[in-house]
């Protein structure tokens, strides 16, 4: 105890406990782990810091230099990997709820949330409205009184012999299950065609790669593909669902069908929750020279440019705002880690992976939307010092943060008290 003590906690021995007594009692079941933590375990096992105050908890820098106290890291990763693999056996979801001001060791736990496919919240406080709503959500029920999630989920992919699967990415794990649809090539959870989701919702988005195996134009122009998800999961009922989706593609010509068809928007997205993941195992300045790489790859072959004439470059349309959204994710807290905690970059990480389509554009580039008396309803503004105007609002929405800015015109009017008046009700509608 003491000022210049920790309270101790031994969060990694009751985690342990908490997956031992489901084990035991329901196993590959509808059950679910939830750990709400206040700060870092520094007692046993999974421990992240020691006792004392005056030893701060590690920071990227520490972890790159491997200075004294990112001691406890690669032990405690180990610990929480192994957690994460009996969770994954027994077919549960473990949810991690971090509610701090200072660090509690989500960079650490993150890969038994990841693989269990639990959620994960961080907050500041637990009187916070993030924490209380996002707590309440899990209880939601539907009309009939179950709660509104799927446990113990399996989702198995099927291909036509023309391509195959590499892997996937989200709150999943691989059951190593082999099939004539695995591809030698691996992204993300690969070398597998079935996967396990501890628990799943309404909201969960995964994203499956794919590879063509047969790339000859003149044999593929007339085909179609095959693609089949098989996804299985206990109802909250106790009851086991199975549902099957199936699509069907003419493969199309890389040099025509292929632009029209692109969706920029959804290939963004990919390529984020691909370059998070390679971030889990590579250097971060690897992942933005591959990145880099493979936006020169798409831009030669589908831009048309003069040699040496950079204003005769022309971007099709389709594909006309993807290297915008690589820019932002280049220099997103995502890839970067200046001027963020471990905890905090394990958080993005994770969250990223998981949201739609919409969500995770929001992430990678922030709306910018800008309320202003003429305008009528909001407009999107750029992201430049050129939309700070005197006469406007903007609000700023990057899906974890909302900020509101009023022009120098705008915050002397509120000062002054106008949005009060009632001659001044546009004003205060604004």
């Amino acid at each position: 105890g003491g000022h210049d003590r920790r309270p101790l906690r031994c969060t990694g021995s009751a985690l342990s406990v908490a997956i031992g007594l489901i084990e035991a009692a329901c196993p590959q079941s509808s059950a679910r782990v939830t750990l709400v933590v206040g700060g870092p375990c520094n007692v046993g096992p999974g421990m992240v810091v020691g006792e004392e105050l005056k030893e701060t908890i590690r920071s990227h820098l520490d972890l790159q230099k491997d200075n004294a106290n990112a001691r406890y890291t690669k032990k405690a990763l180990k610990y929480y990997t192994s957690l994460a693999s009996r969770a994954v056996a027994a077919g549960m979801a473990v949810d991690i709820f971090a509610c701090s001001l200072d660090q509690v060791g989500l960079y650490e736990m993150k890969v038994v949330a990841d693989k269990s496919g639990g959620y994960m919240v961080m907050s500041d406080s637990f009187s916070m409205s993030v924490f209380k709503d996002s707590f309440r959500k899990m209880f939601d029920c539907d009309d009939q009184g179950y709660l509104n999630l799927g446990f113990n989920g399996k989702i198995e992919v099927f291909t036509s012999r023309e391509f195959k699967c590499c892997g996937a990415v989200g709150g999943l794990s691989s059951l190593a299950k082999r099939s004539p649809a695995v591809a030698e090539q691996e992204i993300g959870e690969g070398g597998t065609c079935q996967w396990v989701v501890g628990s799943m919702d309404k909201n969960t988005t995964m994203a499956f790669y794919f590879d063509v195996t047969n790339t000859q134009a003149n044999t593929m122009s007339d085909k179609h593909a095959f693609l089949q998800f098989q996804t299985s999961y206990l109802h909250s009922s106790g009851r086991k669902r199975l549902r099957i989706t199936t699509l069907s593609h003419r493969y199309a010509d890389p040099n025509t069908d292929l632009a029209l068809g692109f969706d920029q928007e959804a290939a963004a997205v990919i390529m984020a929750r691909y370059a998070v993941f390679k971030c889990e195992n590579e250097d971060p300045h690897d992942v933005l020279r591959w990145i880099d790489r493979m936006l020169i790859r798409l831009v030669s072959k589908f831009a048309d440019f003069r040699k040496d004439e950079a204003s005769s470059f022309n971007l099709r349309q389709e594909f006309s705002i993807f290297p915008q959204f690589m820019y932002h994710l280049r220099r997103s807290n995502f890839l970067q880690t200046f001027g963020t905690s471990p905890d905090e970059t394990a958080y993005y990480r994770t969250v990223i992976l998981r949201e739609n389509t919409m969500n995770s554009l929001v992430m990678i580039q922030p709306a910018l939307l800008q309320y202003a008396f003429d305008d009528g309803p909001p407009q999107p503004v750029l992201l430049d010092t050129c939309s700070l105007k005197p006469d406007v609002i903007l609000l700023m929405d990057d899906f974890f943060h909302v900020v509101i800015w009023r022009g120098e015109k705008i915050q002397a009017w509120y000062d002054q008290g106008y949005h009060e008046k009632e001659e001044y009700a546009n004003f205060k509608s604004l």
